[in-house]
C-alpha cells in the first residue's frame, strides 16, 4: 500500500468553531489517503499575528487534538514554514487559505513557489473575529447570563452600580412575564368558556327539537300506561 500523503495545516485556533473544522476537513479529504499534521502557534506567536486570544496555548493545542480530522497536532509550531521544517517534520504539502492576516508578508511565498500549497476557502459569517464581535454586541445579555448561572460581579469585572442595574433589569423581565403569562392564561380560559357554551347551547337545542317532534300534547305513554322516558347524559331527560 502507498504511504499516506502528509499535509500540515497551520493557525492560532482560537475558539476552535466550524470555520476551522471545515478547512481542516478541506485538507484532510484532499488526497485519498491523508495524514494531517496540524501546527498550533503559541501565545506570543499568536498575539503577534492576531491580538490577545480567548484561549491559553494549552487549550487550543487540546482543541485540536479532539478533532476527527486531526492527526497529529505539532505544539508550539512556527509562523513560517520553511523546506528545512518540511523535511524535519516530512511534509508533502501545506494546507492554508493563504491569507496575510495579521501581517503584511506572505509566509507561504517560498512554499507556493514550489508547487507544495494546497488553498483552502474559508467558511463565510463564522471566524473567531466574528464569534468575539458578537460577544460584545451583546455584552449585557451575557453578563447577566453569567450573573444568574453564578458568577460574581468579581469574576466578570463588573462594579456594583452596575450589577445592581442587572438585577432590577431581570426582576422587571420576570415582572413582565408573569403579566404576560396571567393574560394568555386569561385568554386560554375564556376560549374555553366561550367553547363550553357553544357546546351546552348546541345540546340544548338538540334536544328541544327532539322534545318537540315527539311531543303530541301529551306524554308519550307506555304499554303499561305510564310516561316513558330515558336519561341522558348530564342529567337531562329524552321521551320515547
Amino acid at each position: 500500500a502507498t504511504r499516506p500523503v502528509r499535509i500540515y495545516a497551520n493557525g492560532v485556533f482560537d475558539v476552535f468553531h466550524i470555520g476551522h473544522m471545515n478547512a481542516l476537513k478541506q485538507a484532510k479529504n484532499f488526497f485519498p489517503n491523508v495524514y494531517l499534521m496540524v501546527g498550533v502557534y503559541n501565545d506570543n506567536i499568536a498575539h503577534y499575528k492576531k491580538g490577545f486570544t480567548v484561549l491559553t496555548q494549552s487549550e487550543r493545542y487540546e482543541s485540536l487534538i479532539h478533532c476527527r480530522y486531526v492527526d497529529e497536532v505539532v505544539t508550539d509550531a512556527p509562523l513560517a514554514v520553511t523546506p528545512e521544517f518540511m523535511e524535519e517534520y516530512h511534509i508533502d504539502f501545506v494546507a492554508n487559505d493563504g491569507r496575510k492576516a495579521g501581517h503584511s508578508k506572505d509566509v507561504y511565498k517560498d512554499i507556493k513557489a514550489m508547487g507544495r500549497f494546497i488553498p483552502t476557502e474559508s467558511t463565510s459569517g463564522i471566524s473567531t473575529s466574528e464569534i468575539i464581535a458578537k460577544v460584545t454586541r451583546n455584552y449585557d445579555i451575557y453578563v447577566r447570563r453569567n450573573l444568574r448561572r453564578g458568577y460574581s460581579r468579581k469574576d466578570l469585572n463588573v462594579g456594583l452600580v452596575k450589577k445592581t442595574h442587572y438585577e432590577i433589569q431581570d426582576a422587571i423581565g420576570e415582572l413582565h412575564e408573569m403579566v404576560k403569562n396571567v393574560e394568555d392564561q386569561s385568554q386560554l380560559l375564556l376560549q374555553m368558556v366561550e367553547g363550553r357554551s357553544y357546546e351546552f347551547c348546541k345540546r340544548l337545542a338538540d334536544i328541544s327539537a327532539n322534545f318537540r317532534e315527539n311531543w303530541n300534547g301529551k306524554l308519550p305513554e307506555s304499554k303499561e300506561g305510564r310516561s316513558k322516558f330515558y336519561e341522558l347524559d348530564e342529567g337531562w331527560y329524552e321521551f320515547v
